[in-house]
């Protein structure tokens, strides 16, 4: 059984590549999900490079994704840069098989080991991680700056693929 085969796709969710051309939409996406969004050219940059792989998320008959999942690559190895879904996609079960998705992908690319760092403060997202196996390797306190100006611990996570 592969790693996505422990998931069910939604029927109406199909999940492919991102590239250069969707830099505009991931960019509103990551602005509805994160107080310090990062601009179209961060996401031209990042998809331009060859150690990056991006999925995203299209439901019905969308060309534009509702969702992704941008990684970078260096040797076996993986860090998830950053992940975000549209208000019309959140909370209805598309992170756990968009994440498997992009597992795949990493997987044939020869990654073994995926890192991540989410802030502790994000209890949707670590509950999605922890469900995906990923285990808690380390902390680092006040790593985040929140809009209210106060600072928010980032906890560093890593996967076993």
């Amino acid at each position: 059984m592969s790693f996505l085969d422990r998931f069910r796709t939604p029927p109406s969710a199909r999940f492919d590549a991102v590239g250069m051309g969707h830099s505009p939409r991931l960019a509103a996406l990551h602005a509805s999900a994160f107080a310090r969004p990062w601009d179209v050219h961060e996401f031209e940059r990042l998809l331009g490079e060859q150690n990056t792989s991006a999925n995203g998320l299209f439901l019905g008959t969308a060309h534009a994704p509702s969702g992704f999942v941008l990684s970078r690559i260096v040797l076996d190895e993986a860090e998830i840069l950053t992940v975000a879904m549209g208000p019309e996609a959140r909370g209805k079960g598309y992170g756990r098989p968009l994440l498997a998705h992009h597992f795949e992908d990493l997987e044939r690319r020869g990654v073994r080991t995926v890192h991540l760092e989410v802030e502790d403060g994000n209890l949707a997202a670590l509950a999605l991680y922890r469900r995906l196996g990923f285990q808690e390797i380390g902390r680092r306190e006040g790593y985040y700056r929140k809009s209210d100006g106060g600072r928010a611990t980032a906890l560093t996570m890593s996967l076993a693929l």
